[in-house]
């Protein structure tokens, strides 16, 4: 299957197509809107079941298995940042703090891509390391972390560090995610059955409507465009596939399968808009938060939902062939 055959597969998705639908509704000026509550309930109930089912197949995993695929996670987490902010220093007139800022949301992870890309792989029937949800969790951090000392915060403002650590590491997306896989390891198969109902069998449902709110989100932001600038714009389309592809070579390299090394690509392409933020509001007040939002979210997210993720399937499966 050619890379237009799976985006294409990809874009007639139901999740994806929620999304489409949130977007043109916006457009069209309807007052399609979800409540804040109904929002984070759904966030809540994507970032637990991910780590729940995560768990239950890390249990089933070899220490020796894993390691690996965790090391290059975490090594990737430190490096991208680090390219990223010499990315902007190169096609933009930024300063310091805003290319931080930037890069420590491009040094982090998308939920709903990681949760988009594990269900249009599995539609797909494409197997995928079910400890790969680990690694989501093991990206989330050094990332954030990393653009802020870029950002120079480390230097004049440690308590505005230390306190923006500890921000995401008690974040919910952090708290849930990882508490889910401590609950699925420790139950294991057998005892996951009894949930596998709420956990599994409704989840592409619950996944299609956090989209289709994503998809009003997102047109509600399309008019910043013009405060990106085209360097930040480029920066922001071009970016994520460079560092999509470098994440699919690593995950083939440490022996990840056609699956997993595209869901590590798509951890590598995929920027935060959640827990990336509000840790930066904390450490790097001055930073202009707008722009960092409007590349990941406006940009990057819908880019990657439509053309990122069949291009990580494409180049992985092109790969091991």
């Amino acid at each position: 299957m050619d890379i237009w055959s799976l985006a294409f597969d990809n874009l007639l998705s139901i999740p994806v197509l929620c999304f489409v639908l949130g977007f043109v509704a916006t457009r069209v000026k309807s007052d399609l809107q979800f409540p804040d509550s109904v929002m984070k309930f759904l966030t809540f109930y994507l970032l637990l079941a991910i780590g729940i089912k995560g768990g239950v197949s890390l249990q089933q995993s070899e220490f020796t298995e894993v390691a690996w695929p965790v090391i290059a996670t975490i090594f990737l987490g430190i490096v991208l940042p680090i390219c990223a902010f010499a990315a902007l220093r190169f096609l933009t007139r930024l300063d310091r703090q805003d290319r931080g800022a930037i890069a420590a949301h491009y040094g982090s992870t998308s939920l709903v891509t990681f949760t988009a890309a594990l269900v249009f792989l599995e539609t797909a029937d494409i197997f995928v390391e079910g400890y790969v949800v680990t690694l989501l969790a093991v990206m989330e951090v050094p990332g954030i972390i990393v653009g802020l000392m870029l950002a120079g915060s480390h230097s004049r403002k440690p308590r505005e560090l230390s306190a923006s650590a500890r921000e995401v590491l008690t974040s919910p997306s952090i708290v849930l995610l990882v508490g889910g896989v401590v609950i699925g390891w420790a139950a294991g198969p057998e005892r996951f059955k009894s949930a596998e109902p709420f956990f599994a069998d409704i989840f592409i449902g619950m996944l299609s409507l956090f989209l289709l709110q994503m998809g009003v989100t997102v047109a509600k932001r399309i008019s910043s465009f013009a405060s990106a600038g085209p360097g930040l714009v480029l920066f922001a389309v071009l970016f994520p596939l460079v560092a999509g592809s470098i994440g699919v070579f690593a995950g083939l390299a440490v022996g990840l399968g056609a699956g997993g090394a595209c869901m590590l690509g798509v951890l590598c392409a995929s920027a935060s808009y959640i827990a990336a933020p509000a840790a930066v509001r904390l450490a790097l007040p001055r930073a202009n938060e707008g722009l960092a939002i409007t590349c990941s979210l406006a940009i990057t997210f819908p880019i990657n939902m439509v053309v990122g993720i069949p291009y990580m399937v494409f180049l992985a499966r092109t790969l091991v062939a």
